[in-house]
């Protein structure tokens, strides 16, 4: 009787415990209803964001697609209001939906490429401190330490501006969008290292890391393809979460004056423009802006949430 082929690993059937666990969470994201709602809110602002240069009436870069003949026109609903302006115009003619959708792509890009940075900083810093800890561990969570004694977004307006004192105006709409990234990232990164930290000091006790050195296998190999794949559900969850702090973070930094600049349309910019023209009756260029901001920070809190109940049902 002939043996039975060995299976291929690349066509084999995942293990029961893996697909235990999916089936857990997809159980857990059916039976609940705010997971479904931040999903489907986040999946409409998304790919309203993403499919902005096909949807929308105005585009803010395209100077011959607006019209000063329809300048601050009211929403549709309102005496004076015009289709297909459903949310109004600016003081330019722009479409303020539009406006809101290019906004809206500029800050998930910045709040989703600031917290890479900060997951790979922190995450990096994190593996060393907890792996090797002695002098390397402690010199990266006293900085990690010293940076928490300041709040967030005071760093990122230090970065901000330093910045704006160092660069030419020209310069400093170039590097606008690097900048602010490179700024929220920095500010982030302790949260991500001590969460690793904590997670390596708890894995690198364990059976699996030490059969890995006992067959030869280097610092890096073991960090890299033994410890960091059974830390990756934390820092999944507050990766998700930050990225509320992310967007909030770009749009009070523009708000102020230390973010992207009027010509980079992002919800904050929005934001602080429409704030000029609030007292004189229009209010809508602040409204609409404000309110697409508290919607997308309160979908990916709630999705955050969720992921966080999910990955850890201990928490229930």
């Amino acid at each position: 009787m002939s043996a039975m082929p060995p299976a291929d690993p690349m066509t084999a059937p995942a293990p029961p415990r893996r697909r235990r666990g999916r089936s857990r969470v997809l159980a857990s994201f059916l039976s609940s209803p705010l997971a479904i709602f931040a999903a489907i809110l986040l999946v409409i602002l998304v790919s309203g964001a993403l499919l902005a240069p096909w949807i929308a009436l105005t585009n803010p870069y395209d100077l011959a697609t607006l019209d000063l003949m329809n300048s601050r026109l009211p929403p549709y609903w309102e005496d004076t209001g015009e289709w297909p302006f459903i949310l109004g115009t600016d003081s330019q003619g722009g479409d303020v939906l539009s406006l809101i959708l290019y906004g809206l792509r500029t800050s998930l890009a910045v709040g989703v490429l600031a917290v890479c940075v900060s997951v790979g900083l922190g995450t990096v810093l994190g593996l060393i401190a907890g792996y090797y800890g002695g002098l390397p561990g402690a010199i990266i969570m006293r900085a990690a330490d010293v940076q928490f004694t300041f709040p967030a977004i005071i760093l990122a307006l230090l970065i901000g501006g330093v910045s704006k004192g160092v660069l030419s105006p020209s310069q400093q709409a170039d590097f606008a969008i690097p900048l602010v990234v490179l700024a929220l990232g920095i500010s982030h990164w302790p949260h991500f290292a001590r969460l690793v930290r904590g997670a390596v000091l708890v894995e690198r006790s364990k059976d699996y890391v030490a059969a890995a050195r006992l067959a030869g296998r280097g610092p890096g190999f073991i960090m890299l393809r033994q410890i960091l794949p059974n830390v990756v559900n934390p820092i999944a969850v507050l990766a998700t979460l930050d990225i509320a702090f992310a967007i909030m973070g770009e749009a009070t930094l523009s708000f102020l004056g230390f973010g992207l600049p009027p010509t980079e349309p992002s919800l904050g910019t929005l934001i602080r423009t429409g704030y000029q023209y609030l007292f004189g009756g229009e209010w809508w260029l602040v409204l609409f802006p404000a309110l697409a901001l508290m919607l997308v920070v309160v979908a990916v809190n709630l999705f955050g949430d969720w992921l966080r109940d999910a990955l850890n049902p201990g928490l229930r």
